[in-house]
């Protein structure tokens, strides 16, 4: 029996996952936990996220509810995510992390406390978004530079981070297949007189609106046609039974940085 604790969960991602995890067999919920001074600190967490008794307090930060969880699942903030493996390396606990806008020196602390404990990291945990990222490779290979490509992706109005992670794994993933260097290529806004555009541009544009869940696509525009891969998610269920299932994969496994692509056998 794989036994987790949620962190953040009663935010939008947390709630679902704490939700959703009775679905799954051979995996238990044994810990919740919000950040300091969270009005819902004390409750019962399932009546918090509206699956009715679950007989797990939700408790103030992670040492008071990690218990005997082997699992620590993290949609939060890239403060508190790290505060949290740095916990959870110190004790041997794996980590499922979901967590958007970390920066470049936020995932490199990651994959350097990840060898110590396995550790799960992905932008986007949908298994359409995984299989997207092996199909867009092959794509963008095919087609060449003779295509000029764009991401234009879509999220609601509460997101913090932009571009999404998602639409900047699909640019890294295209960027590596055409053997690019996406700092050097990747184009995030466009105004005014701006000349012809770069051969070799990866355009990724920004939309926030209402309550879009998520939505990515792919243009690979070339003389006379061009090609839109599309994703759509319409509930954040999604996500997160793609972090359950990263939890039930993760237990057990060597030490080691780990994404989406290995949960699901894609590489």
């Amino acid at each position: 029996m794989v036994k987790i604790a949620v962190a953040g969960a009663a935010g939008r991602m947390g709630s679902r996952i704490t939700a959703l995890s009775r679905e799954y067999e051979g995996l238990k919920l044994s810990g919740a936990f919000e950040k300091n001074g969270h009005k819902d600190i004390g409750k019962d967490v399932g009546l918090v996220v509206g699956m009715g008794q679950a007989g797990i307090e939700l408790k103030d930060g992670i040492e008071a509810a990690s218990g005997d969880a082997s699992v620590i699942i993290d949609f939060t903030s890239a403060a508190s995510t790290l505060q949290n493996i740095k916990f959870a390396a110190e004790k041997g606990k794996a980590m499922v992390i979901g967590t958007t806008g970390l920066s470049k020196e936020d995932m490199a602390e990651i994959q350097s406390l990840s060898k110590k404990i396995p550790c799960v990291v992905a932008s986007n945990m949908s298994l359409g978004v995984n299989l997207l990222l092996k199909v867009l490779k092959d794509v963008a290979r095919v087609l060449g530079d003779d295509y000029d490509v764009e991401i234009v992706e879509a999220h609601h109005r509460l997101k913090k981070d932009a571009p999404s992670g998602t639409a900047l794994k699909m640019a890294e993933a295209i960027a590596d297949a055409l053997g690019r260097n996406l700092d050097e290529t990747a184009v995030y806004a466009r105004k005014g007189i701006i000349g012809e555009r770069a051969k070799k541009e990866i355009g990724i544009q920004t939309v926030r609106a209402g309550d879009i869940v998520g939505e990515h696509t792919v243009l690979f525009g070339g003389l006379g046609e061009r090609i839109e891969i599309t994703h759509r998610a319409s509930s954040r269920d999604t996500f997160a039974r793609g972090a359950l299932r990263a939890a039930l994969w993760v237990e057990g496994k060597p030490a080691g940085f780990y994404d989406m692509q290995d949960v699901l056998g894609l590489k």
